[in-house]
């Protein structure tokens, strides 16, 4: 089934270039289809990059989807077209009265600031305390995740001295959990970070359940014990070249950072890496719309609450 999308979405024809089933909002109109509505809140200065990523990966199910893009209006990002933003995207004033079935919020390069410090911390604040009323399950991502656990939980996250940058092995400590249905024994993600979250902390919080780990990159997936809101630490949507445009980017800018770790063919930036976590991503991000927002969500969306 398809994503149902705004009908002139950049996204729309890279993704139907990959033969990804979308359906503008023209002809979702005239199926008489109760769609899953996801509210995706993206903090991360590319915009068309980070939507097309996150769809592609929300599109490999039997389900139909209705997607809006929300943003946040105390902080302009720089890099973004305010056209695009105005065309694509609303604000929270405009759907604080609605309900949804499943959110995603993003991460954003501010991992290096206190939680406090960031521009628009006080609104994020305010969506993230919503969303415990008006959505039924939230997935958090990387620095999204950071943010959500320190709010809702009080959980700090610590600085981990160079970057984290590069592709991991991880192993899911509760594999018979149905976020990990259909996993390996152990699966590569791709991660890009300065900070981190302590897994005893997690493991001291009595209303979150540690899902998965790795030797190397520490927490990856943690999700509270009545299932609204799950959290993970690395960037499953990642393409084949993220990792590598963001190492050539900060070379460029002088500063000091180490060959992502477990993504370049002999750890050689000059040759091209090549994908070996796209499957699991897929499933993951599939498992979490399946077994904790469709599977659990009223019919009555209204009914969603605390």
């Amino acid at each position: 089934m398809p994503i149902r999308i705004p009908d002139q979405l950049p996204s729309k024809d890279i993704l139907e270039s990959e033969n990804i089933f979308v359906m503008t909002e023209y002809r979702a109109i005239h199926q008489d289809i109760r769609p899953l509505r996801l509210l995706i809140l993206n903090l991360m200065p590319t915009k068309i990059i980070t939507e097309t990523q996150i769809l592609r990966k929300l599109s490999n199910t039997p389900l139909q989807i209705e997607v809006e893009f929300l943003q946040t209006l105390s902080y302009s990002p720089k890099n973004a077209d305010p056209e695009h933003l105005s065309s694509f995207y609303t604000s929270f004033d405009a759907i604080r009265s609605k309900h949804y079935d499943g959110m995603i919020i993003t991460g954003a390069p501010v991992e290096n600031l206190e939680f406090e410090e960031v521009d628009y911390w006080d609104e994020l604040c305010e969506i993230m305390g919503w969303s415990a009323h008006n959505v039924h399950s939230t997935l958090h991502i990387c620095w999204g995740a950071q943010a959500a656990l320190f709010f809702h939980y009080g959980i700090q996250k610590y600085p981990l001295g160079p970057k984290l940058s590069g592709v991991f092995s991880h192993t899911a400590l509760k594999p018979q959990s149905p976020f990990f249905r259909g996993f390996d024994d152990v699966f590569y993600m791709p991660h890009s970070r300065y900070t981190g979250v302590a897994e005893a902390d997690i493991l001291a919080e009595p209303e979150l359940e540690l899902l998965s780990v790795s030797r190397e990159a520490g927490v990856f997936a943690v999700k509270s014990t009545d299932n609204r809101r799950v959290f993970i630490t690395g960037h499953p949507e990642y393409d084949a070249d993220t990792l590598a445009l963001e190492y050539f980017r900060d070379v460029e800018k002088g500063l000091s950072v180490e060959v992502p770790k477990n993504y370049f063919p002999d750890d050689n930036p000059s040759e091209t890496p090549f994908v070996y976590w796209r499957a699991h991503a897929q499933l993951m991000y599939s498992n979490w719309l399946n077994y904790y927002v469709y599977q659990s969500t009223p019919y009555d969306i209204r009914a969603i609450g605390p």
